[in-house]
């Protein structure tokens, strides 16, 4: 039985750069893919630009937003008199503004 790499022949160059270069518009095109889809979640992002930057930003404030309504919601449980341990959620506050942040540290220019 003769081995699979003797029966297919060897990629020339220009078929190895245009396989990569087709990978690379993949990739390219999954990242706009996903970032179109963040923009859509995010509330206020109708009729912005999709730059990175922009989108990253708006998704950092509308998930702080989104975490104090939920931190609001469990203390009004709470002062129900409703037992909340189930609701925890691990690492739950984010982070400083700016501390670790790629995102946080553009701005700072």
């Amino acid at each position: 039985m003769s081995s699979p790499s003797k029966d297919k022949p060897r990629l020339t160059e220009q078929e190895k750069k245009n396989n990569h270069i087709a990978s690379e518009q993949k990739r390219r095109q999954a990242i706009r893919e996903g970032f179109d889809r963040l923009a859509n979640t995010v509330p206020g992002m109708e009729g912005q630009g999709r730059s990175e930057s922009l989108v990253l930003n708006a998704t950092i404030e509308y998930m702080k937003q989104q975490i104090a309504e939920y931190k609001d919601n469990v203390r009004q449980l709470q002062a129900a008199g409703i037992d909340t341990s189930d609701l925890e959620i691990p690492n739950l506050d984010p982070p400083e503004e700016g501390v670790d942040s790629p995102v946080g540290k553009s701005n700072m220019n």
